[in-house]
Order: C-alpha cells, then sequence, then structure tokens
C-alpha cells in the first residue's frame, strides 16, 4: 500500500491523474476502472488536458463504472452516465461504444448485475480501479454491513449516503433511495486500485479504513488485503495518518 500526499487538491488531482495515467502509457488498450463523486473532478480534468495536449489518448481505452443510481435515466443530470460525460467522456477521444456504467433502470436489475460482471470478464477485467471514500467507508456504494458483498449488486442507501449526496439534488427527498454498485469482490479482482480522497472530512476515516481492523463494517478496509493500491490524498486528508 503506497501512499502519495499532495500539499492541496490541485496536486492531488494531479497525481492521480499521472498514476492513471502510467497505467495508460504502458497499455495504451486498458481497462480503467472509474468513479464519480466531487473528489476524482479535478483528476478527470488534469487527464483531459493531458489529452488534449497529446500525452495520452482514451481512443483504444474501455471504461467500466463503479456504480449508478437507480431509476435515473443517463440523461438526467445527476445520473453518473451524465457525470462521467459530462467530465472526462465529452472532453477525450474515447469511443464511447467503450464505456460502461450499470443500468439503473433495467426492468431486471440482478440480470443486469450479472451481465454486467461477465462484460468485466470478457474485457479481461479492470486494469486500476479508481475509488473514492465515503465518511462511513464505503466504496462505490457499498455501504457498512456483516459481509463484504462479492459482486455487482443492487444496494439500499444508508441515510448519511442520502443526506450526504442530498447536496446535488433540489431537496433530500429526490435523493434515489437505491442504486447499483460493483461489489467488494470485483473491486479487489482489479490489477491495481487508485483511491482518492481530500479536505479534513475525510481524515478520520482514511485513518480508520487504512490502518485499522479489516471489518465489514469499514468497507474500505478490504482494500488492505488488496497488493497493489496506491492511496492519493490531499494533507489535510493525510492529517491524522501517522506514516514513516
Amino acid at each position: 500500500m503506497e501512499f502519495i500526499i499532495a500539499e492541496d487538491y490541485e496536486g492531488m488531482s494531479r497525481a492521480a491523474a499521472d498514476v492513471v495515467a502510467g497505467v495508460m502509457a504502458d497499455d495504451p488498450s486498458c481497462v480503467l476502472g472509474l468513479a464519480t463523486g466531487s473528489t476524482p473532478i479535478g483528476m478527470y480534468a488534469c487527464l483531459a488536458d493531458d489529452c488534449a495536449q497529446g500525452k495520452i489518448s482514451f481512443k483504444d481505452v474501455t471504461t467500466f463504472n463503479l456504480d449508478e443510481y437507480v431509476g435515473l435515466p443517463g440523461t438526467h443530470d445527476q445520473s453518473y452516465r451524465y457525470f462521467m460525460d459530462e467530465n472526462l467522456f465529452n472532453k477525450v477521444d474515447v469511443n464511447k461504444t467503450s464505456t460502461h456504467l450499470p443500468d439503473g433502470c433495467a426492468g431486471n436489475l440482478d440480470q443486469m448485475c450479472a451481465e454486467y460482471e461477465a462484460q468485466i470478464q470478457q474485457a479481461g477485467g479492470v486494469d486500476i480501479q479508481v475509488l473514492g471514500i465515503g465518511h462511513n467507508g464505503h466504496i462505490g456504494f457499498n455501504e457498512p454491513c456483516e459481509d463484504f458483498p462479492v459482486a455487482t449488486h443492487p444496494v439500499d442507501l444508508t441515510e448519511s449516503t442520502i443526506n450526504a449526496n442530498s447536496r446535488l439534488f433540489d431537496d433530500v427527498a429526490d435523493v434515489p433511495r437505491r442504486a447499483v454498485t460493483m461489489g467488494i469482490g470485483t473491486i479487489m479482482k482489479a490489477h491495481k486500485v487508485l483511491v482518492v480522497a481530500n479536505g479534513s472530512g475525510k481524515a478520520a476515516i482514511v485513518k480508520e479504513a487504512f490502518t485499522g481492523p479489516v471489518v465489514p463494517s469499514v468497507p474500505a478496509s478490504v482494500l488492505q488485503l488488496h497488493p497493489d493500491v496506491t492511496i492519493v490524498l490531499d494533507s489535510e486528508a493525510a492529517s491524522e495518518l501517522e506514516l514513516m
């Protein structure tokens, strides 16, 4: 487990983008596992800038996103498909048919989840999975629970996650109560994992997840068992860590 500590959000974003760009340079046809939320926006901006400058290309890349809200079509401005289009896909030379997100509007969510897992396997697995971390330690929408969920699955969101995401909606009542997410097992199969976190509000959970016990009540803690994890933080998110 490697920690990279940047001074601020801009530095964190650049450092995280460099990790992803390095994987792309090694394999231009790599499979990227992508995340949404406010934290990776700066990283995506850096990657889009790198692409515009000709330093990297997404034309042969395949992407799979972690999660999607149940009931929101991709045209909804709070759907994760819309987020990815606005923050990355529309700004780079990626083939949109090579970008994948769970379908939160599928008639049979369990079947869709099984098909999503199969698509990832058929692509050869994820080469690098980008993750944020929730205040309660969730990764993707894998909330604290009694067991680590294995595969892509529908999930009921906790009130803390609903409240945290309500800042993006007009009213907390508008926030979907369910989502579809890659499971912990799916995430752990990625060849490499990149975690990004910023701000003092994440300092306590960063310390708990990455230096405390591995327990399903802190889903991100399972990453301590992954053989290749890079954690990129700004100085505030790293403020409670005691690193040698």
